[in-house]
């Protein structure tokens, strides 16, 4: 799959805003998850402690029998599963997930581990969020425990999350934030996921807040968070 020019990535984000949703109220997201589902059980945490004014208004799944869809069920959130296999391309799989998403302010990849053509319509409007420190440790294959596996075998020190829009190219979009944790030399994969969840719990929201305020502009891949007028 071919990658979206910056240039064209940042005239999208820049002129994105969520449309038609009155200032005081919730963002409307929609959710893509491949898995158990907790990067979607964080949101709905935070939505109902109220520090994410939002609401999930849909959860689309890549195959059936996920984690996930229990809390989508607890939540009474609709939930959809579109399988790749089913379609006979990447843009007809890509276009009905985004139809089951239309009417959401903003699309949040939860554990989402299929490549996806972003349609025009939602340039600049499509999240992600990765368990390292991009561009290190991204791409096809890096996802789970391979990541932090990784991460360890490499030697780092510091591992982290990172957030960024997402274009049609594996973690390769626009970086919104980064959030960083250490690396202990007693960590496994699974103590390093661990911590690098905690920090995911907070970084999410955090970036879907920046979007929602309408303060984030692109240029040459650089996000910018304005101030608050």
């Amino acid at each position: 799959m071919s990658q979206t020019p910056a240039s064209s990535i940042a005239s999208s984000i820049q002129t994105s805003r969520p449309s038609d949703r009155p200032s005081s109220g919730p963002i409307e997201l929609a959710v893509l998850v491949s898995g158990g589902g907790t990067t979607l059980a964080n949101l709905i945490s935070r939505i109902a402690d109220g520090s994410l004014h939002a609401r999930i208004r849909v959860v689309v799944a890549s195959r059936a029998g996920l984690g996930a869809e229990v809390h989508a069920a607890r939540a009474g959130i609709p939930y959809h599963v579109v399988r790749q296999r089913d379609h006979a391309d990447v843009v007809s799989f890509s276009e009905t997930i985004f139809k089951l998403c239309d009417g959401a302010d903003l699309v949040c990849c939860a554990g989402w581990l299929v490549l996806l053509k972003i349609p025009e319509r939602w340039g600049g409007r499509v999240m992600n969020i990765h368990p390292a420190l991009l561009p290190s440790f991204g791409g096809r294959g890096m996802y789970g425990l391979h990541v932090h596996r990784a991460v360890i075998e490499h030697g780092c020190r510091v591992s982290g999350c990172t957030v960024h829009y997402v274009d049609d190219a594996y973690d390769n979009g626009p970086i919104i934030l980064q959030q960083t944790c250490p690396v202990f030399d007693s960590d496994t994969p699974e103590s390093l996921a661990a911590r690098v969840f905690a920090v995911e719990c907070r970084a999410y929201p955090e970036a879907i807040r920046l979007h929602q305020s309408g303060r984030l502009t692109v240029h040459a891949r650089r996000v910018t968070h304005r101030p608050v007028a």
